[in-house]
């Protein structure tokens, strides 16, 4: 497929099969944490806003994790930030075992946190990997089909959760420990699988040592893209995190459980199917102008969604999976494009934005303590600054 090869004619669809995989594993690790936010204010009696301590967690450990994840890539290679982060990921969910024995917040959240680290590890080595694995021209249509297997981890991580988790015989520990087993079985493939190193780290070396980096600095559309990468995490963390709570309370009709597996098998289900014609779409229209239209109906959904209209709002809940699901891949692979040679420091720059996911949920859970579709404003303000950035790498692009 051409879409694998670079103008070379080198063919990288296999490589790209196996590094697509690991975006499952992280979606399910991302989609789990919202059942978790839910159980643990009813388990442990904590509010909205404490329960939003869970994503804090873990997309902290990405802010702190980041650059120390970018310098292990360009040291030793994107397989070896693979394997570190694959470990790292399978200590944390084991520990959730003595955790589920203790059932004390802070172990969990300190189990989270390890997670977090692992999965900047996995995101720092695997997106900017795939956005190479082929023609630049083609990096937004690569990683969105990339980040379909991500979409399929987080249809399956509500669903395990719900069914796990919100069961009549709570088990809080099985969902981590199978998570677990599986990463630390993916950690050994890797160790021994050959995967083809692009030699970017020396280019971009040599270009670090004439402009010692600045450049990337001096890009201001670069700065504004990690910032409208961070506020798109923070809605659409702070989106998963309290949708349980708004289907709830939006209607009594529906339990936790049942809306976890709405959560799993209708907004994530749209934001997978997203994900994928997302990566056909952009064969025929422009990422910048796919982007701005689904700011716009991502928008639209949030408005419905504040209004608080029973069903329809719950609905258009839903529906703004669909319009978000490109919105990640599409900004991180333009800001990859935009980097030039300093692929690995803007990618180290890019993670780091992912710790947007930490402040949503506090955020949202303080402005919603009451009702939830008022903390709805945030996304809305978030998929406003998306649409800006849209406009502005459009005009550029022209």
């Amino acid at each position: 497929m051409s879409l694998f090869k670079t103008k070379q004619g080198v063919n990288y669809l296999l490589p790209f099969l196996f590094v697509a995989s690991l975006f499952l594993l992280w979606g399910v690790a991302h989609s789990i944490l919202d059942v978790l936010n839910k159980h643990f204010q009813d388990v442990l009696q904590i509010s909205k806003a404490k329960s939003g301590m869970v994503q804090f967690m873990v997309y902290g450990g990405y802010f702190l994790m980041a650059l120390p994840a970018g310098m292990i890539v360009k040291r030793w290679g994107y397989r070896s930030g693979i394997v570190t982060g694959l470990l790292l990921f399978a200590v944390g969910a084991l520990l959730f075992i003595p955790g589920s024995r203790f059932m004390s917040f802070p172990f969990f959240l300190f189990s989270l946190f390890v997670i977090g680290c692992g999965l900047t590890c996995l995101e720092t080595s695997a997106n900017p990997y795939v956005s190479i694995l082929g023609d630049s021209a083609d990096a937004s249509r690569r990683l969105n089909l990339a980040q379909s297997f991500n979409g399929l981890g987080w249809i399956i991580g509500p669903a395990l959760g719900g069914l796990l988790i919100f069961g009549e015989d709570s088990r809080l520990a099985l969902p981590y420990t199978i998570i677990g087993i599986i990463v630390a079985v993916m950690a050994v493939v890797f160790m021994f699988l050959r995967l083809p190193e692009i030699k970017v780290e020396a280019t971009e070396q040599m270009s670090e040592n004439q402009s010692d980096s600045r450049a990337l600095f001096h890009n201001h559309l670069f700065i504004f893209g990690v910032f409208t990468l961070m506020l798109y995490v923070a809605a659409q963390t702070g989106i998963n995190s309290f949708f349980i709570n708004f289907v709830i309370e939006t209607s009594d009709a529906i339990t936790p459980r049942t809306a976890s597996l709405l959560l799993s098998f209708g907004g994530m289900a749209l934001f997978m199917l997203g994900r994928l014609l997302g990566s056909f779409v952009m064969g025929h229209v422009s990422p910048s102008r796919l982007l701005a239209v689904c700011a716009v109906g991502a928008m639209l959904c949030m408005v419905v969604v504040m209004a608080n209209l029973g069903m329809v709002s719950i609905v258009a809940l839903c529906l703004c999976f669909l319009f978000e699901s490109i919105m990640f891949p599409t900004i991180f692979s333009q800001n990859i494009v935009m980097a030039g040679n300093h692929t690995a420091l803007a990618s180290s720059l890019l993670t780091m934005s992912i710790v947007g996911g930490a402040i949503a949920p506090i955020a949202m859970g303080k402005i919603g303590e009451q009702s939830i579709s008022v903390g709805f404003c945030l996304p809305l303000v978030c998929f406003a600054v998306v649409f800006v950035f849209a406009c502005l790498l459009r005009r550029t692009q022209k």
